[in-house]
């Protein structure tokens, strides 16, 4: 007989730690979330959710891009009938063999698993399962150090058999905790900021500023790649990409108040996501800012260019250095589209202010008469 996979056991983590009421939302978002990213039947059960997918190999690899999942189990499943569990024990053992993941010489270990009412334990279900291993291979059994442990999972006239545990992003499912604003550049960070949001179950709204003349069009076509790429770990919840013309707003910030050109490009970027999200009904608002990593990141000017804004800035690699974010962007496939040339922005002052004193800004903005050019920011506002 051949060993066909028919059934994925995934499994979630915080989510069984909320309330009853509360995790049943969060299930169901799960099963959502899971149904719009490949064709399946589910069945959640006790901590577990029981995928039965119409193709299988599609589903294993899209199942590691939802966020709400500890772990996945290519299993097959049997009926519990201890003469059935023997047969497919030994044709999954075979296979095992065949792959060269079990030899007469591989210490192995059952570990048995039942959830319901039955005529045996779960202990005698195990010496079962492992006489099945040794009988057919003559394996040692190592219940302390095994190479290999084969799991069998009883779940009431249900059984399932499987070896292997594939991590998957944890987290929660996107779509639980409201939406956000992400400031979203070409750059390594922004990704990994939108990212690690979503991965707290935060739908997003991408916010793009085209700077030209002071950026060309790669930018914009990079910034497109990258929420193609994104949008991989939003199945189920729509991740919206938006763009502002933002070119002419830098070009008064250069003439009245060179020096502070970033500290004013980046205020003008947190006002015009916060009319942008108070639009979209969003909740906060989020960038890539990690304390010193550039001008605009001094605590200084972080406190400077925030002043001005009325709902949550949310920065979650405040505390990382450009390596822990880069390992993430790598992770996540964005490193290799954020590292395509693009010419960078011109607008850079050769001296930024990295000291930047409220008053001075607050000064600056009223000289570069910022509220009336945010809305005309805001109003060249367009979907990609």
């Amino acid at each position: 007989m051949v060993l066909k996979y028919d059934v994925i056991i995934a499994r979630y983590g915080e989510l069984g730690i909320k309330s009853p009421r509360v995790r049943r939302r969060f299930e169901k978002k799960l099963v959502s979330n899971i149904k719009s990213s490949f064709e399946c039947e589910i069945k959640v059960n006790q901590g577990r959710v029981f995928i039965k997918p119409t193709n299988y190999d599609e589903a294993i690899n899209k199942l590691g891009n939802v966020f709400g999942i500890v772990s996945f189990s290519p299993a097959i499943s049997t009926i519990t009938d201890f003469d059935k569990i023997a047969l497919d024990i030994e044709i999954y053992v075979a296979k095992l063999e065949s792959e060269g993941l079990i030899s007469s010489k591989t210490p192995f270990a059952i570990r048995s698993r039942r959830v319901g009412e039955h005529d045996f334990s779960s202990q005698q279900l195990g010496a079962f399962a492992g006489s099945v291993v040794v009988k057919k291979i003559g394996a040692p059994v190592d219940l302390t150090n095994p190479q290999l442990e084969i799991y069998v999972e009883v779940r009431q006239d249900e059984t399932y058999i499987y070896h292997q545990k594939i991590a998957g992003l944890g987290g929660l499912p996107v779509g639980t905790q409201g939406k956000l604003v992400v400031l979203l550049s070409g750059g390594i960070d922004s990704p990994v900021a939108a990212y690690m949001m979503m991965k707290r179950g935060c739908q997003i709204t991408a916010l793009h500023f085209d700077n030209e003349p002071f950026t060309d069009s790669r930018s914009l076509e990079k910034v497109q790649k990258i929420v193609k790429k994104l949008r991989e770990y939003s199945t189920g919840v729509k991740l919206e990409l938006k763009v502002v013309k933002y070119g002419n707003y830098l070009q008064k910030c250069r003439e009245e108040a060179e020096k502070l050109t970033c500290v004013l490009c980046k205020s003008g970027m947190y006002k015009t996501a916060e009319m942008l999200a108070i639009r979209e009904k969003a909740m906060g608002i989020v960038d890539g800012s990690s304390v010193g990593q550039v001008a605009s990141q001094t605590l200084p000017n972080l406190l400077a260019t925030r002043i001005s804004v009325s709902i949550p800035i949310l920065s979650p690699l405040i505390g990382m250095d450009k390596v822990e974010i880069e390992n993430i962007a790598k992770k996540i496939g964005t490193y290799e589209l954020s590292i395509i040339q693009d010419g960078g922005c011109s607008a850079v002052p050769r001296y930024p202010e990295t000291n930047a004193e409220i008053n001075l800004v607050l000064d600056a903005q009223d000289a570069v008469c910022a509220d009336n050019q945010l809305e005309l920011v805001i109003n060249s506002l367009k979907t990609i």
